[in-house]
């Protein structure tokens, strides 16, 4: 249920709408809606969001919003990040309250993972 001006959507620009889906599915287990060629619909990702058709990419230094994943088990995803074609641009490392690392994925975007 939406609440009142909480954030309840993400949108994430994508040059490859069915590259991000296949990301997002094996490494995350997201679902998919599409809506026509240029716009896919993501959930099962603890927010609601969607993917539109762009050559940009969302990167912290062009001065985008970081989206931090959970991960009880930061290796692992790490891992199965790598394998799905996302690539790790800074390595693990710890923080006051846990370890994260960032990532992109095959569209360029920006995204981290965190474990306490």
């Amino acid at each position: 249920m939406s609440q009142h001006e909480k954030i309840n959507y993400v949108e994430f620009p994508a040059r490859d709408l069915a590259v991000a889906k296949q990301f997002f599915e094996d490494v995350f287990d997201w679902s998919f809606t599409d809506y026509g060629t240029e716009y896919t619909a993501f959930s099962d990702a603890g927010l609601k969001g969607g993917f539109f058709k762009a050559d940009l990419c969302s990167t912290t230094a062009n001065g985008a919003a970081l989206i931090v994943l959970y991960s009880p088990a930061l290796e692992l995803t790490l891992s199965n990040i790598e394998k799905a074609g996302g690539i790790v641009v800074k390595p693990i490392f710890e923080f006051p309250g846990g370890r994260r690392f960032h990532f992109t994925d095959p569209n360029g975007n920006e995204f981290a993972v965190w474990s306490e």
